[in-house]
């Protein structure tokens, strides 16, 4: 007899070159997937101690968030239409330094939590300080995740002396995770412009001699190009092979200004891309060339960013916005299609984070983290094509259920893990506080 059986489904294994699967049922064992099958006759199903009526909805593998700042929840609508350095310099550096702490972090994170598994995450890789809090509201909520303390070369959120940058990095990575076989840990070096070469040398070292992950914010803007151009007289992915830093294990975010020379030496080295378009589109950093890095065969997946400059965390919008967009800016409407962009969002998503034997598709012995998404509403009526829906017309409100290790953390749009009165209860408090924070923050003409 199975743990747990979800029936009556149109199953999206998203494995390579497999199609829908209707009539389908997922049968989990131990946290993991044990049979994938079809039956059009209810008597027919296996038995199983607990069922799921899919209620003829969609079945797939649970949306894989690959750059998100868990934490800065609290920042979101504190500062907008800005650009990128007043933003960072004016408000949410100085809001972090000032206002947050440990027990911030952990609520901000577990804020993120609910709105990741109400949108359908079921793995997200997280850059942020005070990463041992992230780490815990990520445990607590019952996610997946790659969690990574951020390096930078100032004062930092519990990193006041930024000479101590690198040993916060190397105490978190050695401290041992809660939940190994769901959450792992990595560096985020912000970027070659808030981190010094030794800094960013270093940091790589630690993660290479652990086989840990490490991320970084690459060629964002065209500004950003242009300074290091004018100090190093190299190119953003010159500059960082140059240091070593380039390999299987570089996770290079957002990517945008990255000329063909870059973009080819990022395949060569094994480098993956995090894809972040809205973040890009609302601060006017420009469009990554994502069509190019895939056709060069990068790894791309996609991510949220944070919803300070997002303004929240909703894969389906990044789905849906990189689908058209790329299709618009390269003036070829057969760009990114469906298919491919639902990919992104999955199976290439644990791929970049290198969990893709683990997570992203639907096949037996991989870990049960999936979805089911409702298909009985007027925006979804009629179903021809359900890899169009979920791209061009579904939304985060039709995730119905999700499951992560075989464990409900979402059933029937209810949380199972996080008691969400209370959580919001303790945000609106702490929100409070920060807005009287803000306010006293120096405003720029």
């Amino acid at each position: 007899m199975w743990d747990c059986l979800i029936y009556n489904a149109l199953v999206l294994t998203m494995a390579p070159g497999e199609g829908p699967r209707p009539q389908g049922y997922v049968a989990v064992q131990g946290g993991k997937i044990a049979v994938l099958g079809q039956t059009g006759a209810p008597q027919d199903l296996p038995p199983a101690r607990e069922r799921l009526d899919a209620q003829g909805g969609l079945v797939l593998p649970g949306l894989v968030n690959t750059h998100c700042h868990a934490p800065m929840v609290w920042f979101r609508g504190l500062a907008d239409d800005l650009s990128l350095q007043e933003w960072l310099n004016g408000f949410i550096c100085p809001a972090g330094a000032g206002w947050l702490d440990a027990d911030k972090v952990y609520w901000g994170a577990l804020l993120a939590a609910a709105e990741l598994i109400r949108g359908g995450v079921t793995t997200v890789a997280d850059g942020y300080f005070y990463a041992e809090a992230v780490r815990q509201a990520m445990a607590d909520a019952g996610l997946r995740a790659v969690v990574a303390q951020g390096v930078v070369d100032f004062p930092a959120p519990g990193v006041p002396d930024p000479a101590r940058n690198l040993e916060a990095a190397a105490a978190f990575l050695d401290s041992g995770a809660i939940c190994p076989d769901r959450l792992t840990s990595g560096v985020f070096c912000h970027s070659p412009y808030t981190c010094g070469p030794e800094t960013l040398k270093r940091a790589k070292d630690l993660t290479r001699a652990r086989g840990a992950p490490f991320f970084l914010h690459l060629a964002e803007t065209r500004q950003e190009v242009a300074d290091l151009e004018r100090r190093t007289g190299l190119s953003p992915g010159a500059y960082l092979d140059r240091l070593g830093l380039l390999d299987e294990l570089t996770v290079a975010v957002h990517a945008v200004w990255l000329p063909p020379s870059d973009q080819e030496l990022l395949a060569r080295r094994g480098v993956k891309v995090s894809h972040c378009p809205e973040s890009n589109l609302k601060l006017a950093a420009g469009v990554a060339p994502i069509p190019a890095l895939l056709k060069l065969g990068v790894t791309v997946g996609l991510g949220t960013d944070g919803a300070g400059s997002n303004n929240d965390l909703d894969m389906w919008g990044e789905m849906s916005l990189a689908a058209r967009l790329h299709k618009v800016w390269g003036r070829d409407p057969t760009l990114l299609p469906a298919p491919q962009v639902l990919a992104l969002a999955t199976r290439e998503g644990a791929r970049v984070l290198g969990l893709g034997h683990l997570a992203g598709v639907l096949a037996i012995g991989q870990a049960a983290d999936l979805i089911v998404v409702a298909v009985d509403q007027p925006h979804l009526t009629p179903l021809y094509d359900p890899y169009s829906h979920l791209v061009y017309a579904a939304g985060a409100g039709d995730v119905r259920s999700v499951m992560v290790d075989g464990r409900w953390l979402l059933v029937d749009r209810r949380f199972t893990t996080l008691n969400w009165p209370a959580l919001a209860s303790k945000v609106r408090d702490y929100a409070r506080d920060l807005a009287e924070f803000s306010r006293r923050l120096p405003r720029r003409p």
